[in-house]
């Protein structure tokens, strides 16, 4: 079966890859994806899936992955690995209604209560409307950090 992504490295390219390898810079994976890389280059070495495969003691699925993300997301991305995004957390509470849940939690429970449960504060919080709504693990990471 023909390949479907083919490999087609410019000059300099190679010779980024070539001192990746020499150096052994960065990652494992990194020097791995380099090492495929320049035997999978139709204009270097040219080998088969099935030979770097087993070359580099890796699946041809692995290859076949490398050299579609070299055609799909570019060199670096697939050199480097893609990087991870951190997920955007926004915070839930600001300062003013972090400071009244802090004075609610150090206030008198309610009666028939000996102390304030994370679940109890949650309903109080809501009831007050000092949030439209939060969860018992918002107040207890928000507890636990001005401890």
């Amino acid at each position: 079966m023909p390949k479907k992504y083919i490999v087609r490295l410019s000059e300099d390219e190679r010779n980024q890859l070539r001192a990746v390898i020499k150096k052994l810079s960065g990652s494992s994976q990194k020097v791995r994806r380099a090492q495929i890389l320049l035997k999978a280059d139709a204009g270097g070495s040219n080998w088969t899936d099935e030979h770097i495969a087993e070359a580099f003691s890796c699946r041809t699925k692995t290859v076949e992955n490398i050299r579609k993300r070299l055609i799909e997301r570019g060199f670096d991305e697939t050199l480097n690995g893609a990087q991870r995004r951190s997920p955007s957390v926004a915070k839930l509470l600001d300062g003013k209604q972090e400071a009244q849940v802090i004075a609610l939690h150090l206030g008198e429970p309610p009666s028939g209560d000996a102390s304030w449960s994370l679940r109890l504060l949650a309903r109080k919080v809501v009831e007050l409307g000092i949030a439209e709504s939060v969860s018992h693990e918002t107040l207890r990471q928000m507890l636990k950090k001005t401890a």
